[in-house]
């Protein structure tokens, strides 16, 4: 069986590639709990400074896998979210770390794709990224602190109007809005990105890691409410309104409608 996470660790960067590319890297309940251990690895290992999350080509991550959802796996990933954060209302994609991660955006990041990127420190796109919250089109509710992440990087309105419209954003929009720090060559992502990553490994590791856990606390004094919000709203949907069977009827279009726009 495929490895569901590829991880190459050199010159202390961890190089973490979701790698179910058949389905566009869409997030299953074993590919999440891979992510999550490779994530938790590369934060416990000494030989490691950096981060590096992508996927294997076409897509960074199309979201949570529709098929598994749709068939009633309503409970992706279950029991591995609450010890992620220090309020165990809120959920995450991965415990809380200590050690910079960056985003290298290779290709579409969808819903929960999207979110996976926005909790990373930041993001080096590829030409080729396309970004888009459908989870109104799906008929779920985000977990993972999108709305709370996408107003921080764009804006409250245009987060609202990516939200409400399920529409896509390309990389060099993402770029102007400052949903990306930098947009490269398909090719060069990766050593691009690389390279950003050894400048950071040039620098005092507890001044780094320091510096991101006071981004992290100041940021939280007026953000952190929205995650309990968020957390609640997410649960309140569903355990009120998801339908697996409504989820699964919707699949094919949205599958359609990101074709006719990436």
């Amino acid at each position: 069986m495929t490895d569901l996470v590829l991880v190459d660790v050199d010159t202390r960067i961890a190089t973490i590639t979701l790698n179910r590319p058949e389905a566009r890297n869409a997030l299953s309940s074993d590919l999440i709990r891979s992510l999550r251990a490779a994530v938790r690895a590369a934060e416990a290992d000494d030989a490691v400074d950096v981060l590096i999350l992508t996927g294997a080509d076409p897509a960074f991550c199309a979201g949570l896998d529709l098929k598994e959802l749709g068939s009633g796996g309503n409970r992706l990933g279950d029991g591995e979210a609450e010890h992620q954060h220090d309020d165990p209302v809120v959920t995450t994609p991965w415990p809380a770390l200590t050690k910079p991660v960056i985003g290298a955006v290779n290709g579409v990041a969808i819903t929960g794709g999207f979110e996976l990127a926005l909790n990373c420190d930041f993001l080096i796109a590829s030409e080729h990224a396309r970004f888009a919250d459908t989870h109104s089109r799906v008929g779920v509710m985000p977990g993972w602190g999108l709305t709370v992440l996408l107003p921080q990087a764009i804006g409250v309105r245009r987060a609202r109007e990516m939200s409400v419209t399920g529409n896509f954003m390309g990389a060099t929009e993402a770029l102007t809005f400052g949903l990306v720090n930098h947009v490269v060559p398909h090719e060069e992502l990766l050593p691009f990105t690389r390279q950003l990553a050894a400048d950071i490994i040039g620098n005092d590791q507890t001044g780094v890691r320091r510096m991101l856990e006071t981004y992290r606390a100041t940021t939280g004094t007026t953000v952190e409410d929205a995650w309990k919000v968020e957390a609640r709203m997410a649960r309140e949907w569903q355990a009120q309104r998801f339908d697996p069977a409504e989820v699964e009827r919707r699949r094919q279009a949205i599958i359609e409608r990101g074709r006719t726009q990436v």
